[in-house]
C-alpha cells in the first residue's frame, strides 16, 4: 500500500520530476536496476516506487535470448484480481523490451508483495485500452505526460492469473 497519494505535495513533485524528459533520460538506467536489488534483498517487500504506487516484478521470456528477464513496473491491481502494467517506457521513444516479449510469449509471472504468481498477458486495443487507460491515468496521471511525448501508442496491457 503507497504511503503517499498522488495527489499529495510529495506525489505531484515526483510526477512532475518523473514526466521531465531529463528523468526519462536516467531513470531506465537508475530505477529498474535498483528496484531489481532490493526486491531481490527484501524477498519482494520492497520497491523504490512502493511508497507512492503500486508495483510488481514480471518475469517474461525473452524473445530473443530464451531466457528469463524481470523487470519491475508500476500496476494497477483490479478488483478482478488482474493487474494493468504500461509500456511507458518513462516516455522514451521505443517500446519497452518487456512489452515485446509479452507479445512473443504472453505466459510470464509476476511477484506482487510476497506473492509470485503465474499470468497471461493480454495486450489491450479499443474500448478495453481506453477503459483501462483511464485506470491507469488515475493511479499515475504522469502517463499522459509520457504519452504526449512519443508518436507510438503506449501498449497497454491486462495480466491475467493462471490457477
Amino acid at each position: 500500500m503507497p504511503l503517499f497519494s498522488v495527489g499529495s505535495p510529495i506525489g505531484r513533485a515526483t510526477q512532475k520530476v518523473a514526466g521531465s524528459p531529463a528523468f526519462a533520460k536516467v531513470a531506465p538506467h537508475v530505477v529498474p536496476p535498483v528496484d531489481r536489488v532490493l526486491h531481490r534483498l527484501t524477498g519482494g517487500r520492497v520497491l523504490l516506487s512502493r511508497g507512492l504506487l503500486p508495483g510488481l516484478v514480471l518475469t517474461t521470456t525473452g524473445r530473443r535470448s530464451g531466457l528469463p528477464r524481470t523487470t519491475p513496473l508500476m500496476c494497477v491491481p483490479e478488483p478482478e484480481g488482474t493487474f494493468l502494467v504500461v509500456g511507458s517506457n518513462f516516455g522514451r521513444d521505443t517500446h519497452p523490451a518487456w512489452t515485446g516479449n509479452l507479445l512473443a510469449a504472453p505466459a510470464a509471472s509476476i511477484s506482487y508483495g510476497r506473492r509470485d504468481v503465474p499470468v497471461t498477458a493480454e495486450l489491450l486495443e479499443g474500448g478495453a485500452r481506453d477503459d483501462a487507460w483511464a485506470r491507469a491515468l488515475r493511479v499515475w496521471p504522469t502517463f499522459d505526460a509520457y504519452q504526449g511525448r512519443v508518436d507510438r501508442q503506449l501498449r497497454v496491457f491486462r495480466l491475467h492469473p493462471r490457477r
